[in-house]
């Protein structure tokens, strides 16, 4: 609803604005257009983010549910942690296939089957509960879906965060906010509900089916960024020059596995280092430890921002310092077998997945050229998951190596990493 001032302007109040509210702007300046279209396009993104969120929870909640499968399936600490990064084989694929796809037939068509999938891979997780072998096909399926969700949404975020008065950083801040949401939520209402809850390996389940009902509703209305053109050539996912980029080879690419690496050694390799001490709390500090690294990922949002301001090289620099850091804290916890410095090693290690994160694609919206946003999107993005595949390693070397040792080792190489990508952030600072 549209109300003429005296001035001759007119001002927007929505269906619930009042003639006193605009007596007020107009006093305050009588010049202003105060249009209710350009706080809906403000909004518009939280559409997708909610999408994202709920592929985000479906990812993750089998975090937790890696101490059940391992007590009542009997299976072993390599077993249940290559359930766990199975999820990539599905991922990267979804990645590289369905961003590229939705930067031709738009991005709602793409969305739309991700949550589809997503609810299939929960409700083959649950069957999986009783026969292992499905554990591994809906970890698959799962990867699926949040590869086509993260790079479609991921771009569709960017794009309706663009000319509503926001700058660059703010569609990557964005997509990192609404994925860690998801990320740390629904491992944190799975693992509550697997400790106290009847059913453990059902129950914790359902609350990730219910949330993809209303995203599924929710996603229906979101403004569509990118119209569908049969007629447009497939083309490679990306172009040669795309991925030739110096400051993409030197930085990025090096950067992402580091975004997951990090997550994943806090979400699935820490907590069950310290279960013996824990015990019949074990599920529940599982939880509480995956929330703990989605909370530090969304804290480190404000001090991303301003290090970014003063250029992105400094960024870089201090994401994986932060990895760095909380890596060295992770031997230590594993080394004392100390709950405690456990918490204090996921914040840190929670922090670093948040800033890397943000890092890695405020440097792909910068390199990208429009059309190719979702494809360049999701090749960083299967690149950075391949960080999940970190616990396992861990697992499969811990008849070696003390879980101590092989964290200062993963250290000293996130060191090497912060060196190299520092040295080239700076030495490609001008260039693309």
């Amino acid at each position: 609803m549209y109300a003429r001032c005296r001035s001759g302007h007119w001002f927007g109040t929505g269906t619930g604005g009042s003639l006193k509210g605009m007596a007020a702007v107009e006093k305050t300046d009588p010049t202003r257009v105060i249009d209710a279209s350009t706080v809906v396009g403000r909004l518009a993104w939280l559409r997708v983010g909610v999408a994202v969120a709920a592929v985000g929870w479906g990812a993750n909640q089998f975090a937790p549910m890696l101490l059940v499968y391992r007590a009542r399936l009997g299976l072993s600490d390599a077993t249940v942690q290559a359930t766990f990064g199975f999820y990539a084989l599905g991922l990267i694929p979804g990645l590289l296939v369905f961003g590229a796809l939705s930067d031709r037939v738009g991005r709602r068509r793409v969305m739309l089957p991700a949550l589809v999938a997503s609810f299939a891979a929960s409700a083959v997780l649950i069957a999986g509960g009783h026969v292992a072998g499905l554990l591994f096909v809906g970890r698959f399926v799962a990867g699926l879906a949040s590869g086509a969700a993260f790079s479609s949404g991921a771009a569709w975020i960017k794009e309706l965060s663009a000319g509503v008065g926001a700058d660059e950083r703010s569609g990557p801040r964005r997509v990192t906010v609404t994925m860690t949401a998801g990320f740390g939520a629904g491992p944190l209402v799975a693992g509550l509900l697997a400790q106290w809850a009847p059913a453990p390996t059902t129950v914790p389940y359902l609350p990730h089916l219910a949330l993809l009902v209303v995203a599924v509703a929710v996603i229906a209305g979101a403004r569509e960024t990118r119209v569908a053109d049969p007629g447009r050539p497939h083309g490679a996912l990306v172009r040669a020059a795309d991925l030739f980029k110096p400051r993409l080879r030197a930085v990025v690419l090096p950067l992402a596995p580091w975004v997951f690496g990090s997550a994943a050694i806090a979400l699935a390799y820490l907590p069950g280092l310290v279960d013996g001490a824990l015990g019949g709390s074990a599920l529940a500090f599982t939880a509480v430890v995956t929330m703990l690294t989605a909370l530090a990922g969304i804290a480190v949002q404000p001090a991303a921002r301003r290090i970014s301001a003063g250029g992105h090289s400094a960024l870089v620099a201090s994401s994986l310092a932060i990895v760095t850091a909380g890596l060295v804290v992770s031997a230590v916890a594993a080394a004392q077998t100390s709950p405690s410095l456990v918490v204090v090693a996921v914040l840190v290690l929670g922090a670093g997945y948040g800033a890397c994160q943000v890092c890695g694609l405020q440097e792909i919206t910068r390199l990208a050229r429009p059309e190719a946003l979702a494809g360049l999107t999701a090749v960083y993005q299967a690149v950075s998951y391949l960080g999940f595949a970190l616990p396992f390693v861990l697992a499969a070397l811990a008849s070696s190596w003390s879980p101590a040792m092989l964290l200062v080792a993963v250290a000293v190489l996130a060191a090497i990493t912060l060196v190299w990508t520092t040295a080239a952030a700076i030495r490609t600072r001008e260039r693309s």
